[in-house]
């Protein structure tokens, strides 16, 4: 049986993390999506329990008191949050569990699990960023500058990460995912 693996992906506001993650894994099916836990209100198009789960801010706070979260932070006025026990349950299931966290959730995970491999995805370049976010159409002009300047910090902790991606095509990316996923697989179940 495979061993367990956990994967880290980040990366700024309207990169295509997202996107990137679901064409891997309609391409390997081993890969399991750890759903995180938000305080944010549910965007056009996303559903309970597959985009996030959304909850209350008061529920969120009781969830950290209960220590029931992997990581949690707050993000633009915000909290998100990885429940532990999906992790940990599949993990011993041998899957290939993805999370899709940002920079500070990314290095809390990995003090808690150091063998857990880290991905950074970045934009071709910054004024890229800035036009995916606006074309999303979903945030008013000063949270999009928020979005920008917190963009610029988290890239700065690229070399924190154990691999980048650039993502100039989704395709591609994907592609890129998922052969670090073979190749620390491979790693992990020969060692």
């Amino acid at each position: 049986m495979n061993s367990g693996l956990l994967v880290v992906v980040s990366g700024p506001a309207g990169v295509g993390k997202g996107t990137v993650v679901s064409l891997a894994r309609e391409r390997n099916k081993d890969i399991v999506f750890s759903v995180s836990a938000t305080s944010r209100c549910p965007r056009p198009g996303e559903t309970d329990g597959v985009n996030y789960f959304f909850v209350s801010r008061e529920r969120f706070l009781e969830m950290i008191r209960e220590d029931a979260l992997l990581e949690w932070v707050e993000y633009c006025g915000n909290y998100y949050g990885t429940p532990k026990m999906y992790i940990e349950q599949e993990l011993k299931k041998g899957h290939i569990v993805l999370l899709e966290i940002e920079v500070e959730g990314a290095h809390n995970v990995k003090k808690q699990y150091p063998d857990c491999i880290s991905v950074f995805i970045t934009p071709p370049n910054l004024e890229e960023l800035r036009q995916r976010i606006i074309k999303r159409g979903t945030e008013p002009p000063e949270v999009i500058e928020r979005r920008m300047e917190r963009a610029i910090k988290e890239m700065e902790h690229l070399d924190k990460y154990d691999y980048v991606i650039k993502n100039e095509s989704v395709e591609d990316s994907a592609n890129q995912l998922l052969e670090i996923i073979e190749k620390e697989r491979n790693r992990l179940n020969n060692k």
